[in-house]
């Protein structure tokens, strides 16, 4: 399995800010929600089908803006751990081109105990 998870998006009025264009906020809620839907279909592959990951850190690089209308593709990986941070990246693309760039890093909770739980470094090889 690859590590690339993608999807494609078409831009509605519930995107669009007073701008006219996607509003930035919703950029915020997709990368959550790719994030979610990455590992929710890999986790019974790793046997940690209840465990979570928990949001630190993003940031967000917007470079140029997307509209009504317009399909976006949203391509997602993770990068190798860093101790217990797991970074992630989020790429926005509209026509091929690159209109929002993100990086976040993620901890890995244990939903029983509600306390971060290191996974191996080597886990990505096990996709």
């Amino acid at each position: 399995m690859s590590l690339i998870f993608e999807k494609k998006i078409q831009v509605t009025e519930e995107h669009i800010d007073g701008n006219n264009h996607v509003n930035n906020v919703q950029y915020v809620k997709w990368v959550e929600e790719i994030a979610g839907e990455h590992w929710d279909s890999v986790k019974y592959k790793l046997n940690f089908p209840d465990d979570i990951w928990m949001l630190l850190d993003h940031h967000i690089q917007y470079k140029k803006q997307v509209y009504f209308g317009d399909v976006i593709t949203i391509k997602t990986y993770p990068k190798s751990p860093e101790g217990i941070r797991q970074p992630r990246k989020v790429e926005f693309y509209c026509n091929d081109i690159l209109v929002v760039d993100s990086l976040t890093l993620w901890v890995f909770i244990d939903k029983e105990t509600q306390k971060i739980k290191r996974l191996d470094e080597n886990w990505l090889t096990l996709l």
